[in-house]
């Protein structure tokens, strides 16, 4: 993907494994998914993690190599294994994930050549779940006090989190996707009371830490974008399609946005940006697993199948 001149390049930091789920093992973890899909969206970008050298982290390598991902930052570790999540589905085809640790991405670790080239791309993708361990987390910070645009991708996974970690890499963003419970979650942290609006809440966060762009995911009730500059909130409705797993949907969306966001100067329409995040992310929810095979002439036809249709889901706050 082109931005007028200049190709557009990031890195996704943190955790790759293997989903074990019901119906067989699945590649997995927030940030490689949303690796996975920028690539696919022409948006070239690497991950930097580790894995171990064992065989799931052969096998993890060579699919993310088949996949189009990037591997160059990859790190092997010769003591920890390669990260594996057990995964289970209920009857409303809601997840739960059970989460090894430690495993090799709770080491990752960070030397000038790594330095060098976060300083040169265009953004960083970051999630709070591969920080659980001091080691990774060290690293992320040294990254983040040199990367230009930093996208961090809440993912709060009991045990694994706490306010004092999650503020730390708030402090850092500049835009921030997170859920509804993870708003919740935070904002209470920081001082909303049951009475507080999910517009206060956010307000709340994004006046604290100084945040300028934040995307809130609700499921089937869609998204809302909030642009602090603009001081615009606009909520945008998900697709009606056919779940077959919530796996990786929200990471879907936050990579179509942001793909579609780094064309916004040329021309792109917010309603295009959204239309366009929550398309790909309703593909993926009626898809089986967070990494599905696609074209853009599947994207295309799907959208021509699975049309948005808006009433009064924009919100504009003067």
């Amino acid at each position: 993907m082109r931005n007028g001149d200049k190709s557009i390049q990031g890195i996704c930091f943190g955790e790759v494994l293997w989903d074990n789920l019901p119906t067989g093992k699945k590649l997995g973890g927030a940030p490689l998914n949303v690796a996975y899909h920028l690539n696919k969206l022409g948006v070239v970008t690497s991950m930097l993690t580790r894995i171990g050298r064992d065989e799931n982290g052969s096998e993890l390598l060579s699919a993310c190599e088949q996949l189009g991902i990037p591997t160059t930052f990859f790190q092997f570790d010769d003591s920890l294994p390669t990260s594996t999540v057990e995964v289970t589905i209920d009857a409303e085809r809601n997840v739960q994930y059970e989460i090894v640790y430690p495993v090799a991405w709770d080491r990752i670790a960070v030397d000038t050549v790594v330095l060098e080239e976060i300083a040169a791309v265009d953004f960083l993708v970051y999630g709070s779940l591969a920080c659980r361990d001091e080691v990774s987390f060290q690293s992320l910070l040294l990254l983040l006090e040199k990367t230009r645009f930093r996208v961090m991708d809440v993912n709060l996974r009991a045990p694994y989190f706490g306010p004092e970690k999650i503020h730390s890499l708030l402090k850092y963003a500049d835009f921030v996707k997170m859920n509804a419970e993870e708003l919740y979650i935070i904002s209470d942290w920081n001082g909303a009371t049951a009475t507080s609006t999910d517009q206060q809440r956010v307000d709340l966060i994004m006046e604290r830490f100084a945040i300028q762009e934040a995307i809130v995911t609700y499921g089937a009730d869609g998204a809302v974008y909030h642009f602090k500059r603009e001081n615009i909130s606009y909520h945008f409705p998900a697709l009606k399609v056919q779940v077959e797993d919530t796996i990786g949907s929200g990471d879907s969306f936050l990579a179509a946005f942001l793909a579609k966001r780094f064309q916004m100067q040329d021309g792109v329409q917010l309603e295009e940006v959204l239309e366009f995040a929550a398309t790909l992310s309703g593909f993926v929810t009626q898809s089986s697993g967070a990494c599905p095979a696609y074209s853009p002439e599947d994207i295309n036809r799907f959208h021509w199948l699975n049309p948005i249709f808006r009433d009064s889901d924009l919100k504009v706050k003067q």
